[in-house]
């Protein structure tokens, strides 16, 4: 079964091992995530998890219907899972940072850092022309393009343009901690993309769903709700064998002084 989860890129720091060795982590905070939507084969063609993230104050009509049972998230996104997967899982389940674990390996997709227009010296690595004489302004340019006979560019050449923003993912990236009092996940090496940037996170392991803090505050009031009563059950009880015992003093039989006395 494959886990998975939303969350924010924050700083890249460092965490020191047993032996003292550094190891660079980059920060995330992820989660909580609710699922918003489950999708079928039958209905929409494929299997897939929608899970919201984030805050967000103003929505579109069509997703305020969409998210009425859930609440108003900032983010949405998928994930790809088969039936077998998903039959456990419904609407409204929460997911924390706390099911993954120190030592898993995790795949991580953001949108890169974008870079604005560039020439092909830095966006494909070219090396650029020799700057000996002959060679005015040639230094960064790309050169030939094409062919002569056909009297077109070919498609993918490489030429100068739009670099970076792109969705990157990164696999077999190790998980070193864990917080899961502050949703906090410490991955080895760098992410995608830049500060406060959205990724997904997710690798193999068992998905744990956690429990919402409405049900935990009504489990913890329906105890003390039994306690109360046991306590007054017991309080019943002591006040019966009380005054059953002062009845027994009372029904005592004069002594026999009394009687002569009498």
């Amino acid at each position: 079964m494959a886990k998975f989860i939303l969350a924010e890129k924050r700083e890249m720091t460092q965490k020191f091992a047993d032996d003292g060795t550094v190891i660079p982590v980059t920060k995330v905070v992820a989660g909580p995530c609710v699922i918003t939507q489950i999708k079928d084969s039958e209905k929409d063609g494929y299997i897939a998890v929608q899970i919201g993230f984030g805050s967000k104050r103003k929505l579109s009509k069509p997703l305020q219907g969409h998210l009425k049972k859930t609440g108003n998230f900032q983010y949405l996104r998928e994930f790809r899972l088969n039936k077998e997967e998903v039959k456990d899982l419904k609407v409204g389940d929460k997911l924390e940072a706390s099911t993954f674990q120190a030592g898993d390996m995790v795949k991580v997709s953001g949108s890169s850092k974008g870079k604005g227009f560039q020439g092909v010296v830095k966006r494909h690595g070219f090396h650029g022309s020799p700057a000996s004489h002959g060679h005015k302004d040639q230094l960064r340019m790309p050169g030939s393009i094409g062919a002569g006979g056909p009297q077109h560019v070919f498609r993918g050449v490489r030429m100068g343009g739009r670099m970076g923003g792109e969705m990157v993912s990164v696999k077999n990236l190790e998980v070193i901690e864990v917080d899961s009092k502050k949703n906090e996940i410490f991955i080895k090496g760098a992410v995608p993309g830049a500060k406060s940037n959205l990724i997904l996170i997710s690798g193999a392991g068992d998905l744990i769903i956690s429990i919402p803090e409405e049900k935990e505050d009504n489990k913890k009031t329906s105890d003390q709700i039994e306690e109360v009563k046991t306590n007054l059950e017991e309080n019943k009880s002591e006040v019966k064998t009380e005054a059953s015992n002062e009845v027994k003093v009372e029904a005592k039989p004069d002594s026999p002084e009394g009687e002569n006395k009498k």
